[in-house]
C-alpha cells in the first residue's frame, strides 16, 4: 500500500465500526495520523488499538456529532495533539426508524436529521475553518445511494442524505478558491452489522437490486475515500461518487 497520506492529520467521525472504522484504518495505513471521533468510547478505543497495533498513530475523541460544541472540541483536541487538520471524513450516521412518512413521528424525523444532516453541517463548518488556517485541506462526506434516489420507509434518512450532497456541492463552491476540497461518497448497502441483522429474505431482495449481485465491502468504500482525500484527487471537488455495484444504473 502507498503512503500517499504520509504525515497528514485526518479526522473521522463515527469511526468505531463499519465504514468509519474501515476509513480510519485505511487512513492510518496510508500514513496519516488519525483522530477517531466516536460516541461510543469502547468502540473508539478498539479502532485506536487496531491502528496502533499496526504501527500507526491515533487519538480518540469521544463526541456526539449532534452538537456544534462537540465539533469544536474535536478540532481543539486534533490541533492540540497534532497541530493541524488536513483531512476530515464525516461518516457518523444512523438509519433511524424505517416507517412510511405518514406515520413517522416528529421525534423519529428529528433524530435522523440531527445526526445525518445537521451533524455533518456542524462538522464541515468546524473543519473548513480549521483547514483555512492551515492553507487548505480535503473533506469527504459519507452520503448514500439514497442521496440520489428514494427508498420506501426512509423519508428522513433519504432527505438527510440528499441534503448532504447539496451541502457538499455548496461548500465546494464557497471554499474551493481557498484550497479546501470537499466531495461526497454514496455507498450502497454494505456488509455491516446493520445489514447482517436483516432477515435472509430481505437481504436476498436487496442483493437482487445490484447488477453485481453482491453487497459492498467497507474496505471498498474506504479505498475510494482515501483516494478522494489524497493529492491524487487534487482536481476533484464538489462531486458525488456512488459506490453501488450498479444500483443507480437501473
Amino acid at each position: 500500500m502507498s503512503a500517499r497520506l504520509q504525515d497528514q492529520v485526518a479526522l473521522v467521525t463515527g469511526a468505531g465500526d463499519g465504514i468509519g472504522r474501515a476509513i480510519a484504518l485505511r487512513y492510518a495505513q496510508e500514513g496519516a495520523r488519525v483522530v477517531v471521533a466516536e460516541i461510543s468510547g469502547e468502540k473508539g478505543r478498539r479502532t485506536v488499538r487496531e491502528i496502533t497495533d499496526q504501527g500507526g498513530r491515533a487519538l480518540l475523541v469521544e463526541a456526539d456529532v449532534r452538537h456544534a460544541s462537540e465539533h469544536a472540541r474535536m478540532i481543539e483536541r486534533t490541533r492540540g495533539e497534532y497541530g493541524r487538520l488536513d483531512i476530515a471524513c464525516n461518516n457518523a450516521g444512523i438509519s433511524g426508524a424505517m416507517v412510511p412518512a405518514g406515520v413517522m413521528t416528529d421525534a423519529q424525523w428529528q433524530e435522523v436529521i440531527d445526526v445525518n444532516l445537521t451533524g455533518v453541517f456542524f462538522g464541515v463548518r468546524a473543519q473548513v475553518n480549521a483547514m483555512l488556517q492551515g492553507g487548505g485541506g480535503s473533506i469527504v462526506n459519507i452520503a448514500s445511494i439514497l442521496g440520489a434516489t428514494g427508498f420506501e420507509t426512509t423519508a428522513a434518512y433519504t432527505a438527510a442524505k440528499h441534503g448532504v450532497v447539496g451541502l457538499t456541492r455548496t461548500i465546494a463552491l464557497e471554499y474551493g478558491p481557498q484550497g479546501v476540497r470537499i466531495n461526497a461518497v454514496g455507498p450502497t448497502f454494505t456488509n455491516t452489522s446493520w445489514l447482517d441483522a436483516l432477515p435472509a429474505e430481505a437481504q436476498k431482495m436487496l442483493m437482487a437490486r445490484h447488477p453485481l449481485r453482491r453487497f459492498g465491502k467497507v474496505e471498498e468504500v474506504a479505498a475510494l475515500v482515501a483516494f478522494l482525500s489524497s493529492g491524487e484527487a487534487a482536481f476533484i471537488t464538489g462531486a458525488y461518487y456512488p459506490i453501488d455495484g450498479g444500483y443507480l444504473a437501473q
